[in-house]
């Protein structure tokens, strides 16, 4: 079970995620932060409630989607301009300090349950209209000690200054006493039912794909995705005069360079390669994304490969393969009864692909 944040504030209908339970997630993603920090990961890649996921317990983490692991320079944004640290309006570069503004934005999600500008929770804080900004479905049942003292941190990381902003250190520091309900489990306070294995049982007929990832094969799984090539992309690989652009042909070349590690199976090669070509961002490839989760898989980094398999899914929506990569990710990360589902999920979305077909 992987829930967003962004459309989890009420997780059963008339039933909202309780104060406490926020006060969890904004502390955990403190600790996510300060700890990608310390490990010389400072820059992450827009960070907001679409990051934060709820893992089979309930507990909050944060997706490995935003790391900017081979960034130098942080050319590396996209948002909406209206929550954008102002730094980057500036000179165009992602700080460490940017990563904290962020956060910023992430701590109003969590206070008001809906998204709100900056600069507009920052009129209402100077008003002190902190009970406005926070989110009616609570209903009152929240410290206004301890609001006042979130709301208080939320203006410290929205600052216009990057250098008046406090370090991931400080979020940690100032957000640990508020975790007032350290022996509740989150799946209670989520509302949710405790995780429980299940066998993966497949409900629909397989394809070869379907077949391999069933298997967890993952030769099988690179023999089809090199058969398949970029079917698949549906039309997001055409190029405009753009494409004779230096940097359009720098970064053709190295999904090129990527296909051909890929095929040739030295995979840490393809890795980068492809993190060269989606790093640009000018183009995206749902395939790109789900070779590159197969390469980690192959690495033996699930975590990187799930991310990778959601983004394919972002990238589109109803691909069965999407689907199947994030199945063999999930079941390398022993969540069995996910996998499951999200195998039968994709050979759902090939029935009705063949459905289609047949009835054109």
């Amino acid at each position: 079970m992987i829930l967003l944040l962004s459309i989890c504030f009420t997780v059963r209908e008339n039933q909202t995620i309780e104060w406490a339970m926020r006060l969890r997630v904004a502390f955990c993603i403190a600790e996510a932060l300060d700890y990608c920090s310390s490990e010389g990961h400072p820059l992450y890649h827009d960070l907001n409630a679409y990051r934060v996921i709820f893992d089979e317990d309930g507990d909050p983490r944060l997706s490995c989607f935003g790391l900017m692991k081979n960034s130098r320079d942080g050319k590396s944004y996209s948002t909406n301009l209206a929550y954008t640290p102002p730094e980057y309006l500036r000179n165009g570069r992602v700080t460490p300090e940017s990563v904290i503004y962020s956060f910023g934005t992430v701590l109003l999600d969590l206070i008001s349950g809906k998204h709100i500008p900056p600069s507009h929770a920052l009129d209402m804080i100077r008003g002190k209209n902190i009970i406005l900004l926070m989110d009616s479905h609570l209903e009152g049942k929240f410290s206004t000690e301890e609001a006042t003292v979130v709301v208080g941190l939320a203006s410290q990381c929205l600052q216009y200054e990057p250098w008046e902003r406090p370090s991931t250190r400080d979020l940690v520091a100032t957000l640990a006493p508020l975790q007032t309900k350290p022996d509740v489990p989150s799946y209670v306070m989520l509302g949710i039912s405790k995780y429980e294995e299940a066998p993966p049982t497949p409900q629909r007929a397989l394809s070869p794909m379907g077949e391999a990832c069933s298997r967890h094969d993952l030769t099988a799984i690179h023999q089809i995705l090199v058969m398949n090539h970029y079917k698949d992309d549906e039309g997001s690989n055409e190029l405009s005069f753009q494409e004779w652009t230096q940097q359009m042909r720098d970064m053709l070349e190295a999904r090129k360079r990527g296909d051909y590690a890929f095929r040739d199976k030295d995979f840490k090669t393809a890795i980068d390669c492809y993190s060269q070509f989606i790093d640009v961002g000018t183009m995206v490839s749902s395939t790109v994304f789900a070779r590159r989760s197969l390469c980690y898989l192959f690495c033996d980094q699930p975590d990187a490969a799930l991310a990778d398999a959601m983004q394919a899914q972002i990238v589109n929506p109803d691909w069965p393969t999407a689907f199947y990569m994030q199945s063999v990710a999930l079941a390398k990360l022993d969540m069995q009864k996910d996998a499951a589902d999200m195998l039968n999920e994709a050979a759902g979305l090939e029935e009705k692909k063949q459905r289609g077909a047949k009835g054109s």
